[in-house]
């Protein structure tokens, strides 16, 4: 009996002991632990801008004559395809989710439903049914509301007997309409360099790359965390220089500014006399 009673008190234990370091184990990796239970973003959460919608559909519209009020779009978060109700003479034009196409596509075909889908570019030929459809391919990459960049084609039932094709012009449309909302939504951050006195790893390793020596001795420099005028902060730290240092990183830095502008192509002799001879100079050569 007081054996049993020992073994049990020494599971008991074990049982804490593992306990205890599991919760150990768990305090040091939390994020690890919650990132567990955060959802994965996937091709199936890729929710198309709705600029970039217009653009696509604006295309159907032109070239297939369909009205955008018979356009339809049953992938919604939460939605079932194939509980939709479609109304007559309607046309699929959305993103679906790229893990079921094939079935998705199965399903339009058998159900004779009219549709211009989204598809990931490289696998769009991925499947049984490639040559019963078209598949535009127009070299897009579309920055989703996710933030996921997917080079992006298209498939649809209305091509007629054109399996596949390469679309410049669509691809353009939505270059174009990307640009325009990557320049309006990225902020633009300005630009500062540190002072000769100064000198951060950045620097010293843009120095290495160009080939420029360049050493500090202990007795020149302070290590600093911030600049009175950059309270945010350096990044990684610096060292404060003292007028020596940094007049020789000025020069170490001119140096490899000098290598650096040599990897750039030269005028040759013949063409800087050409140079000379434009401009004021060159009053006869206008017009």
């Amino acid at each position: 009996m007081a054996r049993a009673v020992s073994r049990w008190v020494s599971c008991i234990g074990i049982g804490e002991r593992v306990a205890t370091s599991q919760q150990k184990a768990l305090f040091e990796d939390y994020d690890g632990f919650v990132e567990k239970f955060k959802p994965k973003k996937t091709t199936d959460d890729c929710y198309t801008p709705p600029e970039i919608y217009d653009v696509i559909a604006d295309y159907v519209s032109e070239r297939f004559g369909i009205d955008r009020a018979d356009m339809v779009r049953p992938f919604y978060p939460g939605g079932d395809f194939e509980s939709f109700d479609y109304p007559e003479g309607c046309c699929v034009v959305d993103n679906p989710p790229f893990s079921i196409l094939q079935r998705i596509k199965r399903f339009y075909i058998d159900n004779g439903i009219k549709f211009f889908i989204f598809a990931p570019s490289l696998t769009c030929f991925s499947g049984t049914l490639t040559t019963q459809l078209t598949h535009i391919i127009c070299d897009a990459s579309i920055t989703y509301e996710n933030g996921a960049v997917v080079r992006t084609a298209f498939v649809t039932n209305m091509g007629g007997d054109i399996v596949a094709e390469s679309c410049p012009e669509l691809g353009d449309r939505i270059s174009e309409k990307m640009d325009e909302i990557k320049a309006r939504t990225t902020k633009k951050l300005p630009k500062y360099e540190y002072p000769d006195h100064v000198l951060t790893s950045a620097k010293l390793g843009w120095m290495a790359c160009h080939h420029t020596p360049f050493k500090v001795m202990r007795g020149d420099c302070i290590r600093i965390s911030k600049m009175d005028a950059n309270p945010r902060g350096i990044f990684g730290g610096g060292l404060l220089l003292s007028e020596r240092a940094a007049a020789e990183r000025a020069a170490a830095e001119r140096a490899a500014a000098e290598r650096a502008a040599a990897n750039k192509w030269q005028l040759s002799e013949r063409e800087r006399a050409m140079v000379a001879m434009l401009g004021d100079h060159a009053p006869s050569l206008r017009g």
